[in-house]
Protein backbone atom coordinates (compact mmCIF):
# COMPACT_ATOMS: atom_id res chain seq x y z
CA UNK A 1 0.00 0.00 0.00
CA UNK A 2 3.02 2.26 0.78
CA UNK A 3 4.34 1.74 -2.54
CA UNK A 4 0.90 2.35 -4.02
CA UNK A 5 0.37 5.74 -1.76
CA UNK A 6 4.04 6.96 -3.02
CA UNK A 7 3.66 6.01 -6.61
CA UNK A 8 0.21 7.90 -6.70
CA UNK A 9 1.86 10.58 -5.25
CA UNK A 10 4.54 10.32 -7.66
CA UNK A 11 1.93 10.81 -10.37
CA UNK A 12 -0.20 13.30 -9.02
CA UNK A 13 3.10 15.53 -8.52
CA UNK A 14 4.03 14.41 -12.34
CA UNK A 15 0.50 15.51 -13.85
CA UNK A 16 0.46 19.15 -11.49
CA UNK A 17 4.20 19.86 -12.76
CA UNK A 18 3.01 19.24 -16.05
CA UNK A 19 -0.54 21.24 -15.98
CA UNK A 20 1.71 24.18 -14.42
CA UNK A 21 4.26 23.84 -17.52
CA UNK A 22 1.06 24.04 -19.99
CA UNK A 23 -0.19 27.35 -17.90
CA UNK A 24 3.65 29.19 -18.24
CA UNK A 25 3.33 28.00 -21.35
CA UNK A 26 -0.47 29.11 -22.51
CA UNK A 27 0.56 32.19 -20.86
CA UNK A 28 4.05 32.81 -22.63
CA UNK A 29 1.77 34.03 -26.00
CA UNK A 30 -0.91 36.43 -25.43
CA UNK A 31 -3.74 38.47 -28.16
CA UNK A 32 -3.49 42.23 -27.55
CA UNK A 33 -5.70 44.94 -29.01
CA UNK A 34 -4.93 48.22 -30.52
CA UNK A 35 -5.78 51.22 -28.66
CA UNK A 36 -7.22 53.32 -31.24
CA UNK A 37 -6.44 56.20 -29.28
CA UNK A 38 -2.90 55.83 -28.93
CA UNK A 39 -1.95 54.13 -32.25
CA UNK A 40 -0.72 55.79 -35.30
CA UNK A 41 0.15 54.74 -38.62
CA UNK A 42 1.97 57.46 -40.63
CA UNK A 43 3.33 57.66 -44.15
CA UNK A 44 6.17 60.56 -45.01
CA UNK A 45 7.09 61.46 -49.00
CA UNK A 46 9.68 64.03 -50.80
CA UNK A 47 7.48 66.44 -52.28
CA UNK A 48 9.22 67.30 -55.86
CA UNK A 49 12.85 67.81 -53.64
CA UNK A 50 11.09 70.84 -51.77
CA UNK A 51 10.49 69.33 -48.48
CA UNK A 52 9.22 66.29 -46.73
CA UNK A 53 5.49 66.25 -46.33
CA UNK A 54 3.68 62.98 -43.90
CA UNK A 55 0.13 62.27 -43.62
CA UNK A 56 -1.56 59.35 -41.34
CA UNK A 57 -4.62 56.87 -41.39
CA UNK A 58 -6.89 57.48 -38.58
CA UNK A 59 -9.09 54.42 -38.38
CA UNK A 60 -6.41 51.18 -37.45
CA UNK A 61 -7.68 48.43 -36.22
CA UNK A 62 -6.15 44.51 -35.88
CA UNK A 63 -4.34 42.35 -33.17
CA UNK A 64 -1.05 41.24 -32.35
CA UNK A 65 -0.71 37.85 -30.81
CA UNK A 66 2.49 38.27 -28.70
CA UNK A 67 4.70 35.30 -27.88
CA UNK A 68 7.57 35.92 -24.93
CA UNK A 69 9.08 33.17 -25.01
CA UNK A 70 9.22 32.12 -28.76
CA UNK A 71 8.95 35.17 -30.69
CA UNK A 72 8.79 33.41 -33.86
CA UNK A 73 5.33 31.94 -32.67
CA UNK A 74 3.85 35.54 -32.78
CA UNK A 75 1.33 37.23 -35.24
CA UNK A 76 0.28 40.61 -36.82
CA UNK A 77 -3.23 40.95 -38.42
CA UNK A 78 -3.99 44.66 -39.11
CA UNK A 79 -7.00 46.75 -40.86
CA UNK A 80 -6.94 49.87 -41.91
CA UNK A 81 -9.84 51.72 -43.37
CA UNK A 82 -8.24 53.86 -46.98
CA UNK A 83 -10.87 56.41 -46.72
CA UNK A 84 -9.38 57.30 -43.13
CA UNK A 85 -6.25 59.15 -44.83
CA UNK A 86 -5.36 62.21 -43.60
CA UNK A 87 -2.84 64.42 -44.67
CA UNK A 88 -4.30 67.72 -43.10
CA UNK A 89 -5.02 69.14 -46.74
CA UNK A 90 -8.60 68.91 -48.06
CA UNK A 91 -7.85 68.74 -51.25
CA UNK A 92 -5.23 66.31 -51.50
CA UNK A 93 -7.12 63.64 -49.27
CA UNK A 94 -9.86 64.24 -51.65
CA UNK A 95 -7.43 63.43 -54.70
CA UNK A 96 -5.95 60.19 -52.70
CA UNK A 97 -9.01 59.45 -52.11
CA UNK A 98 -9.85 58.68 -55.83
CA UNK A 99 -9.03 56.39 -58.38
CA UNK A 100 -5.73 58.53 -58.91
CA UNK A 101 -4.63 56.52 -56.07
CA UNK A 102 -6.45 54.63 -53.15
CA UNK A 103 -9.76 54.12 -55.02
CA UNK A 104 -11.35 54.15 -51.49
CA UNK A 105 -14.65 52.84 -53.29
CA UNK A 106 -13.49 49.87 -54.79
CA UNK A 107 -10.73 49.47 -52.24
CA UNK A 108 -12.27 49.84 -48.95
CA UNK A 109 -9.06 48.49 -46.84
CA UNK A 110 -5.73 48.19 -46.67
CA UNK A 111 -4.23 44.90 -44.87
CA UNK A 112 -1.11 43.59 -43.45
CA UNK A 113 -0.79 39.54 -42.56
CA UNK A 114 2.45 38.44 -40.90
CA UNK A 115 4.27 35.55 -42.46
CA UNK A 116 7.08 35.35 -39.69
CA UNK A 117 8.66 36.93 -36.98
CA UNK A 118 11.97 37.01 -36.29
CA UNK A 119 14.09 38.50 -33.26
CA UNK A 120 16.88 40.73 -34.27
CA UNK A 121 17.68 41.82 -30.71
CA UNK A 122 17.17 42.85 -26.83
CA UNK A 123 13.70 44.24 -27.74
CA UNK A 124 14.13 44.25 -31.85
CA UNK A 125 12.93 42.46 -34.51
CA UNK A 126 11.58 41.99 -37.72
CA UNK A 127 8.27 41.28 -39.28
CA UNK A 128 7.61 40.00 -42.61
CA UNK A 129 4.32 39.89 -43.79
CA UNK A 130 1.60 40.65 -47.18
CA UNK A 131 0.83 44.13 -46.93
CA UNK A 132 -2.42 44.52 -49.38
CA UNK A 133 -3.03 48.24 -50.72
CA UNK A 134 -4.98 49.11 -53.66
CA UNK A 135 -5.90 45.62 -54.80
CA UNK A 136 -2.06 45.05 -54.85
CA UNK A 137 -0.48 42.36 -52.28
CA UNK A 138 3.54 42.75 -51.69
CA UNK A 139 5.71 41.20 -49.35
CA UNK A 140 6.95 43.95 -46.73
CA UNK A 141 9.66 43.78 -43.90
CA UNK A 142 9.08 45.80 -40.53
CA UNK A 143 11.71 46.18 -38.50
CA UNK A 144 9.79 46.77 -34.96
CA UNK A 145 10.99 47.66 -31.47
CA UNK A 146 9.20 46.69 -28.19
CA UNK A 147 9.06 49.44 -26.18
CA UNK A 148 6.95 48.80 -23.17
CA UNK A 149 5.50 45.51 -21.25
CA UNK A 150 3.56 45.74 -18.09
CA UNK A 151 0.68 47.71 -16.48
CA UNK A 152 0.39 51.02 -17.76
CA UNK A 153 1.59 53.50 -15.36
CA UNK A 154 -2.07 55.32 -16.44
CA UNK A 155 -3.78 52.36 -14.19
CA UNK A 156 -3.48 53.92 -10.75
CA UNK A 157 -5.23 57.12 -11.68
CA UNK A 158 -7.57 56.28 -14.98
CA UNK A 159 -9.95 53.48 -14.50
CA UNK A 160 -9.78 52.59 -18.61
CA UNK A 161 -6.55 52.19 -18.53
CA UNK A 162 -6.37 49.43 -15.48
CA UNK A 163 -7.36 45.60 -15.59
CA UNK A 164 -4.62 44.36 -18.20
CA UNK A 165 -1.08 44.54 -19.16
CA UNK A 166 -0.04 46.88 -22.30
CA UNK A 167 2.36 46.49 -24.55
CA UNK A 168 3.73 49.27 -26.97
CA UNK A 169 5.38 49.02 -30.68
CA UNK A 170 7.29 50.92 -32.80
CA UNK A 171 7.99 49.77 -36.32
CA UNK A 172 9.34 51.66 -40.02
CA UNK A 173 9.73 50.41 -43.43
CA UNK A 174 9.98 51.45 -46.70
CA UNK A 175 7.89 51.10 -49.98
CA UNK A 176 7.48 52.19 -53.50
CA UNK A 177 4.22 53.27 -54.46
CA UNK A 178 4.61 52.44 -57.45
CA UNK A 179 4.20 48.41 -56.29
CA UNK A 180 0.73 49.20 -55.62
CA UNK A 181 -0.43 51.21 -58.69
CA UNK A 182 -0.09 54.17 -56.45
CA UNK A 183 2.76 55.71 -58.54
CA UNK A 184 0.74 58.97 -60.03
CA UNK A 185 3.52 61.95 -60.30
CA UNK A 186 6.53 60.09 -59.36
CA UNK A 187 9.80 60.27 -59.47
CA UNK A 188 8.85 63.86 -59.23
CA UNK A 189 7.32 63.39 -55.76
CA UNK A 190 9.09 60.51 -54.78
CA UNK A 191 8.29 57.22 -55.31
CA UNK A 192 9.73 55.43 -52.12
CA UNK A 193 7.55 55.74 -49.07
CA UNK A 194 8.72 56.11 -45.58
CA UNK A 195 5.87 54.10 -43.14
CA UNK A 196 6.01 55.06 -39.53
CA UNK A 197 4.12 53.15 -36.56
CA UNK A 198 3.52 53.82 -33.09
CA UNK A 199 1.16 51.48 -31.33
CA UNK A 200 -0.20 51.11 -27.59
CA UNK A 201 -1.77 48.29 -27.11
CA UNK A 202 -4.01 46.41 -24.27
CA UNK A 203 -4.06 42.62 -23.41
CA UNK A 204 -7.49 41.33 -24.95
CA UNK A 205 -9.94 39.77 -22.45
CA UNK A 206 -8.68 35.96 -21.75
Amino acid sequence: MKAISTGLRATFLGVSLFGLCLSAAASAADTFKFDKGHTEVRFLWNHVGLSTQSGEFRDVDGSVIFDREKLSNSKVNVSIKSASIDTGVDRLDTHLKSADFFNVEKHPEITFKSTSVRQTGVGRGQVMGNLTMNGVTKPVTLDVSLLFEGDHPLGPFIKAYAGAPYVAFSGRTKILRSDFNLGKFAPLTSDAIEIVIETEMRRAAQ
